[in-house]
């Protein structure tokens, strides 16, 4: 035998795996910055912006660039590609395959614009457009239900879209981004906008007469879960620091465009609203998640932040804004602080809170920006105006995003306990020419349907459990007499399945095996109402929790109806599952 010393060994020239192609990575360097002289680029929290970036430039994500990312960060290219696939928005191009083409069209269709003609639509433009030149594809809920059907040409929103409109759009390539006015910060400042945060920090506010004023107005989450904001500013407050703020506005809910509406007209509101809670808590910072579907509003913050930062009224990188890529559950809190951490956006378990370990391992305290909006205005115009507004005994003020079967679909500022039939008639301008209320949505597609019958119901926080229903973001969609039930249903579920991301079973494959018994022309009550159960108490978070709220809704209301609308109803059927 000969000894280790003398046997012969091969050496590689590389390292195991494949390599990085080094002009690319140069390339990189020269998109991003610098790594080796700005390590900060290499934060693992950065993957996501960096993702956009290279999706921006190039319009896709090849591979080859994704290597080069991971070795330009340092992270492992599973990681890479398992964040970079996740996300509706980007687009991974694996070896050998073709790259999408140069212009993307996104069809909504989400309800509203399933009601105002999105199939048709999305069909019409397949057939019209070269798919050499267009690709045409399908999107959920884009936050314009007000303008339904609606319509991406690009990162270009196109309302109340026809086919002339949107192949004149294409062929002329005249895609320019939507314009926003805006107030800016000279115009807020001369209505007394930032004299609350400048109170706060010259010592003429305190944290604890802000708490106390929240909890008089009886402001909650506004974003859906209506959580008390005075409690959760004390749970993050009592945490050891350091502490941070995010912001979300990842209103992906069908139907909900509130969000949008206030960010497009008055960001410094909401954004006082945010450094004052981010003084409040002590917090290092404040993230705005937003969501990618909002390019418009992305420009208008970045603008804005700006100007404050010019005027010293925040300091360079405590406002962060970060993009999301299209996922609807990244609107779930967990999921919002697992994508700002440059992650897939999967909820996690709890306990612990967010409000206790939340972004980067510190307590975070997560607002919704319509709570945040109303935060100076409080403070300015006093509690009464706010806590003193409110019908059939409920308190407060709320924005209702109103959309299908209206004659004025929009966001309307309404008392708290208003009716559907009175936000209809006095906000609304009435139902649409030749429809009947037949029914509405008073949550979205997880708050459930009601019939024409409960229209008189209030419409707030803890007024619609009796019902099996609840307001979440007060996202109306209003049903008429010639809508078909079983569309209806299909259309919420599909967009549950579709957004599942996938951790749980319950959700992931209760959504699709709801949806394939949806599409039954027999729906067996027994099986349904099982199913149901399995992902309401099993589901990690409140997607899986609440899709079967529709279908759910639709077995206790319009139990009569479903028959006119060929589907049959029965209690048992041997083998449905």
């Amino acid at each position: 035998m000969t000894s280790d010393a003398s046997r012969s060994r091969r050496t590689r020239a590389t390292l195991k795996g494949r390599q990085t192609d080094p002009d690319l990575l140069e390339a990189l360097r020269r998109l991003l910055g610098d790594e080796r002289k700005h390590p900060e680029l290499r934060r693992r929290d950065l993957l996501i912006e960096h993702l956009h970036a290279i999706q921006d430039a190039n319009g896709h994500l090849a591979l080859d660039w994704l290597r080069a990312l991971a070795s330009y960060m340092t992270l492992p290219m599973a990681a890479v590609y398992e964040t970079a696939t996740f996300y509706a928005h980007f687009d991974v191009v694996h070896d050998g395959e073709a790259p999408p083409p140069a212009l993307t069209v996104r069809v909504c269709d989400s309800l509203s614009c399933e009601l105002a003609g999105a199939e048709r639509l999305a069909e019409a433009l397949s057939s019209g457009l070269d798919p050499e030149q267009v690709r045409v594809t399908r999107a959920p809920c884009m936050g314009r239900c007000d303008l339904a059907p609606v319509v991406e040409v690009g990162h270009h929103h196109l309302g109340h879209a026809t086919p002339q409109a949107v192949e004149v759009l294409v062929e002329t390539g005249k895609i320019h981004p939507e314009a926003v006015l805006w107030q800016h910060l000279d115009e807020y400042r001369r209505e007394g906008g930032y004299e609350l945060l400048r109170g706060c920090r010259e010592g003429q506010v305190t944290a604890d007469e802000l708490t106390s004023m929240l909890e008089r107005a009886g402001l909650r989450g506004l974003g859906g879960a209506g959580f008390p904001t005075h409690r959760k500013w004390q749970s993050v407050r009592a945490e050891p620091g350091p502490r941070w703020c995010a912001v979300n506005a990842d209103e992906g809910e069908p139907g909900t465009f509130k969000d949008r509406y206030y960010l497009e007209r008055a960001p410094h509101q909401m954004l006082e609203g945010a450094l004052v809670a981010c003084w409040a808590v002590e917090a290092e910072g404040v993230y705005i998640y937003l969501r990618d579907e909002y390019p418009g509003v992305h420009r208008v913050l970045i603008e804005a932040i700006e100007e404050l930062e010019d005027a010293g009224i925040a300091q360079p990188g405590q406002l962060i804004l970060r993009r999301g890529a299209g996922a609807y559950i990244c609107g779930e809190e967990s999921a919002m602080i697992e994508s700002l951490e440059g992650k897939p956006g999967k909820p996690r378990h709890r306990p612990p809170l967010v409000a206790h370990k939340g972004l980067f391992g510190r307590p975070t305290l997560v607002n919704n920006v319509e709570t945040l909006y109303w935060i100076p205005v409080l403070w300015r115009e006093g509690v009464a105006m706010y806590a003193g507004q409110g019908r059939r005994e409920r308190s407060g003020l709320r924005s209702f995003s109103l959309s299908g079967r209206v004659r004025r679909p929009g966001v309307y500022l309404a008392p708290a306990g208003i009716s559907l039939r009175e936000l209809v008639d006095e906000y609304g301008g009435g139902m649409a020419p030749g429809h009947q209320l037949a029914g509405y949505l008073p949550g979205g597609a997880s708050g459930g349907i009601l019939p024409a019958a409960k229209a008189d119901i209030a419409l707030d926080f803890d007024t619609l459990q009796a019902e099996g229903c609840f307001i979440g973001s007060a996202a109306v969609i209003v049903l008429s007499d010639q809508d078909d039930l079983r569309a209806v249903a299909t259309n919420l579920l599909a967009f549950f399945a579709d957004e599942s991301c996938g951790q749980c079973t319950p959700c992931r494959v209760g959504s699709e095996k709801m949806l394939s018994l949806l599409e039954r022309d027999q729906w067996v009550v027994e099986d349904l109402e099982r199913l149901s159960r399995v992902m309401q108490d099993a589901s990690i978070c409140g997607l899986g929790q609440a899709a079967p709220n529709p279908v759910l809704s639709l077995l206790r209301h319009f139990r009569d109806d479903l028959g006119r609308h060929d589907i049959i109803v029965t209690d048992t059927a041997e083998g449905a599952c």
